[in-house]
């Protein structure tokens, strides 16, 4: 399943409230982490009438700030909530090791391992031919900089 396709601008001023509520969350304004001035939604593709969703903060504690979005007459909505991690958990190879849905607890569609970004895929392998051509000297980004 492909990744929803969804962004919005982050309502910063509202993240940074929820963050600062979060019971295990940074305890002050200046070890709140940076933040990104938008987000894609995280879930595979879904429904109009199913929210939007994107992590904003993953918490020791096994809560995470979720911040959740929607576009309903001509407005866009948001809210923010912290919730415990989908506990499925994807075993391949080995009983003993799996892969875990990095999404929210009863989350709609697909889990995590089922949802493919295409984009994320071409950058990844972008980055595996630039490496090997650098490790090869073949020349790349790095031997670029190098001659600059």
């Amino acid at each position: 399943m492909l990744q929803c396709t969804a962004f919005t601008e982050l309502p910063e001023m509202g993240a940074r409230v929820a963050l600062m509520g979060l019971e295990d969350g940074p305890g002050q304004a200046s070890e709140a982490p940076d933040l990104d001035e938008f987000v894609l939604c995280e879930l595979g593709e879904h429904d109009e009438g199913t929210e939007h969703a994107a992590q904003l903060w993953s918490a020791s504690a096994g809560r995470d700030l979720w911040m959740f979005w929607t576009d309903a007459d001509g407005r866009r909505k948001f809210r923010f909530k912290e919730l415990l991690p989908c506990p499925a958990v994807i075993h391949r190879l080995s009983v003993k090791d799996g892969d875990a849905c990095v999404l929210y607890d009863r989350h709609p569609a697909a889990h995590s391992w089922d949802v493919t970004d295409p984009l994320a895929d071409l950058m990844a392998e972008r980055i595996r031919e630039e490496v090997r051509r650098d490790r090869d000297g073949g020349g790349g980004l790095g031997a670029q900089a190098d001659r600059a």
